[in-house]
């Protein structure tokens, strides 16, 4: 009979790693037995998938006490001078299109509404409206203190209030520190009134600055009073009745679709007369047709 080697190879470890080896095989076998009986014998947990009626109820009376306490909310309106109501301060107010709009037609003439007698002459609204908000009214005079002031002496005190000289500087020639000095620009404006500036390269006129993303009317008119066009860039005209989409789209203002636009008037309706025609093309911004009009040009 042949004997085992691998038998007698248990032999050559000692008496203690023996008795080592057999109680590492315990211990991983106890341990393993324990996993097993506690996976068998773990009690089955029961999961209700629906609620029953009486937790229904509390469930829906929760919700109709949330939105009962929605409806009731309300929002807090803060004292305001009716002089600079927004549209999106209008709609808050309950105010209509129409009293908005007289509103900002009376002040586009310059003047101001000094008194709750005033504001509903002017935008007509109701006394039931009057009688709901007219009591956040602010008035406030241009030195900054509250009170009554007439259209007038706020014209006065705010032309006096501007600089008599001011030598204005030239935007072509300006730098993101120089920007930066005026109150309301910081690095980020400053750097893409530049950007704007070299992507036609260089302004050809003042409204280009109320184009520049991020301004307020307020900075634009900062931006007026200290900077113009002193040296304008030299402009390349194209000729309006001879150029493609690929030439016209490069310039300010245009976009491929604009410039198709104008391809195709000119296809239906024959070569240009005057840049006036380009207020019939839809969708062109009206505002920035002065500005484009300088880059083109009717060659005879």
């Amino acid at each position: 009979m042949k004997s085992n080697p691998y038998f007698y190879q248990w032999y050559y470890y000692t008496q203690s790693q023996r008795r080592g080896f057999i109680a590492l095989v315990i211990v991983v076998l106890t341990i393993h037995l324990s996993l097993c009986l506690m996976a068998y014998y773990r009690p089955q947990v029961q999961y209700q998938d629906t609620l029953t009626s009486e937790e229904q109820q509390e469930l829906q009376k929760e919700v109709d006490r949330l939105r009962l306490q929605a409806a009731n909310k309300k929002d807090t309106i803060y004292p305001f001078n009716p002089n600079y109501i927004t549209d999106f301060k209008g709609y808050v107010l309950e105010l209509s299109v129409e009293e908005i709009d007289r509103l900002f037609a009376f002040r586009k003439k310059q003047q101001y509404i000094n008194s709750k007698e005033d504001f509903q002459r002017v935008t007509a609204v109701s006394d039931e409206w009057m009688k709901k908000y007219s009591s956040y009214f602010v008035f406030r005079s241009p030195s900054g203190t509250q009170g009554h002031h007439t259209t007038k002496q706020y014209l006065q005190v705010k032309k006096e209030a501007r600089p008599t000289s001011l030598i204005l500087k030239d935007i072509n020639q300006a730098t993101q520190q120089s920007l930066q000095e005026i109150y309301g620009i910081g690095p980020v404006l400053a750097k893409r009134i530049i950007e704007d500036r070299d992507r036609w390269g260089g302004y050809v006129h003042q409204d280009q600055f109320k184009w520049v993303y991020g301004l307020s009317e307020q900075v634009v008119e900062k931006l007026v009073e200290q900077y113009s066009v002193l040296t304008p860039p030299k402009i390349n005209q194209v000729d309006l009745n001879q150029a493609g989409v690929n030439e016209l789209k490069n310039i300010p203002y245009l976009n491929y679709y604009l410039a198709r636009e104008i391809v195709k008037y000119r296809s239906l309706h024959g070569d240009f007369v005057n840049k006036e025609q380009l207020k019939e093309i839809e969708k062109i911004p009206l505002d920035r047709i002065h500005i484009i009009s300088l880059y083109l040009e009717i060659r005879n």
